[in-house]
């Protein structure tokens, strides 16, 4: 993969101001959207016109599975997401929409395809891995395509993602982050769930969070 050739688009949306990625390739003119959180109508209208073949989830909490059924109705694209959070798609009191005062809970269709630690995955003509980074929820991956991680909510800048929510766990947390996203290279751009994008070396050496725990 040339790296010319990946285009991203970050929108914050939604009350959490949870962050959607749009990649696009600009030699196949395909699309993959990471996370289609809340209120997705910016969202909506980027992809007018795009030709997006998937939707990946990070993890299935509800600010970040929002805008799936309203991107799934736009593009027809299948989704992906962790075995683990398979059923938070569909069940609101697994995806955490029941404890907001949301107009109604969120709830949606099954994902098309499940995500494994390890494997590989060729979509819009990129190579993407995907990691499983449990601890924010048991099922959250990241998804690495050359020096670009895609982590969702496990490690941001200069801070980690929470684990005081139902399958959230410190620990693994930490393991996750130090055997799995640490073990990338120091120049990987890291684009979380929440906030600016980071890079694994400014994490290594300025996160307070992990500095200390490094072996």
């Amino acid at each position: 993969m040339k790296e010319s050739n990946l285009v991203i688009d970050s929108l914050a949306l939604g009350p959490f101001q949870t962050n959607a990625y749009l990649l696009t390739n600009n030699d196949t003119q395909e699309s993959i959207v990471i996370d289609p959180g809340m209120d997705p109508e910016p969202l909506l209208q980027k992809l007018e016109g795009k030709n997006v073949v998937a939707i990946l989830l990070t993890h299935a909490h509800l600010d970040h599975i929002g805008g799936v059924n309203a991107v799934r109705a736009l593009t027809n694209a299948p989704v992906y997401i962790h075995p683990l959070e398979q059923e938070w798609l569909t069940n609101p009191e697994l995806n955490g929409s029941t404890r907001w005062h949301l107009p109604e809970p969120i709830v949606c269709q099954p994902a098309e395809n499940e995500l494994h630690d390890g494997q590989t995955l060729m979509l819009a003509g990129f190579s993407i891995q995907v990691l499983h980074t449990p601890g924010h929820s048991p099922g959250s991956c990241s998804f690495v395509i050359g020096r670009h991680c895609f982590g969702g909510d496990v490690l941001f800048a200069q801070s980690i993602g929470r684990t005081d929510l139902p399958g959230g766990d410190f620990e693994t947390l930490m393991i996750s982050i130090q055997d799995k996203l640490f073990e990338l290279d120091d120049e990987t751009i890291v684009y979380p769930g929440h906030g600016p994008k980071t890079t694994i070396d400014t994490e290594k050496t300025y996160n307070p969070y992990v500095t200390g725990m490094l072996r």
